[in-house]
């Protein structure tokens, strides 16, 4: 069953240090509908992008959490603690399926968590509801 393209094209910082997973989940974010791809190997680089204003800021990170440097558990709490970077929603997209890490990254308020090895439509229809979420509730007028 493929998942139908999203309707506005958006940005995406993928935070992955495998380059076969990389190209994998590129070619599954094109599909649906990603304009700008930019990919880092870890959280370190993945701060100098979005903190760097030269950069379009991501509509959407996608993140390992296994990474040199800093991992994705760090950089997870790092973002979400950023007021600048805080609203950015991030998909988990990862080995492990260890409680301890499904709770954490939830914990520290991701939007999704997806395991691989990658099952393109689960992964898809996390980024499909993170889209729909911010299409029809997060960019919403608030009510008067």
């Amino acid at each position: 069953m493929s998942v139908p393209a999203s309707t506005r094209p958006y940005d995406v910082l993928l935070v992955e240090d495998d380059v076969a997973d990389a190209m994998l989940i590129q070619d599954a974010l094109a599909e649906r509908g990603a304009r700008n791809l930019a990919q880092v190997a870890d959280g370190i680089e993945a701060l100098e992008y979005l903190r760097d204003p030269a950069n379009q800021r991501p509509d959407l990170i996608v993140l390992d959490l296994n990474m040199p440097r800093m991992n994705g558990r760090e950089f997870l709490a790092v973002v979400k603690e950023d007021a600048d970077l805080c609203t950015i929603p991030v998909v988990v997209l990862t080995t492990s399926a260890a409680p301890d890490d499904v709770s954490g990254a939830y914990r520290h308020h991701a939007n999704a968590y997806v395991t691989k090895p990658v099952n393109l439509e689960e992964f898809e229809e996390a980024v499909r509801s993170i889209d729909t979420f911010y299409l029809d509730v997060a960019m919403k007028p608030p009510r008067a």
